[in-house]
């Protein structure tokens, strides 16, 4: 077994969309990225990566190449969950928390998990998403930014 830890942070912007966990939210802010700046799913490739010691989503897909400008951030976990694959991992499960005052995404949870685990090809309940705020403190409270940290558990396979 191998745990990794991935952490991830970006901007709201306007006139950008909100996408976390591979989720289009409502919301009148976007974050800004090179990629759709899913910083959800930054933290979850982070973290995987990070498990399997094969770097961050940095190395692999880095913001002064074009081919990743406006890319899907499920893509990246994707193309992720396939160099997993090929290094012999499995994903045991995935533990993340979305840090930001708002939106709220219970109602988007779900489906958040369930895009996470379709990337990943594992079942949606070995994936678990969550929220917090900062109750009005720093970047996330005063609605400058949001966060994302994440922890995977993998195991070898065969």
């Amino acid at each position: 077994m191998r745990v990794g830890m991935g952490y991830d942070v970006h901007r709201l912007v306007k006139g950008r969309k909100l996408v976390l966990g591979g989720e289009t939210i409502v919301h009148p802010f976007g974050l800004l990225g090179h990629s759709d700046a899913d910083v959800l799913t930054h933290a979850v490739c982070d973290a995987v990566l990070g498990a399997a010691g094969m770097g961050d989503i940095g190395h692999h897909f880095p913001d002064a190449d074009p081919q990743f400008k406006e890319v899907s951030s499920i893509i990246l976990l994707e193309t992720v969950s396939g160099m997993l694959s090929e290094k012999g991992f499995s994903v045991t499960n995935i533990d993340a928390t979305l840090i930001a005052e708002h939106p709220k995404i219970s109602p988007y949870r779900e489906k958040m998990q369930r895009n996470i685990a379709d990337a990943l090809e594992i079942d949606p309940a070995l994936v678990n998403v969550k929220a917090t705020t900062t109750e009005g403190l720093g970047y996330p409270g005063k609605g400058e930014g949001m966060a994302a940290m994440c922890i995977a558990l993998l195991h070898e396979m065969g």
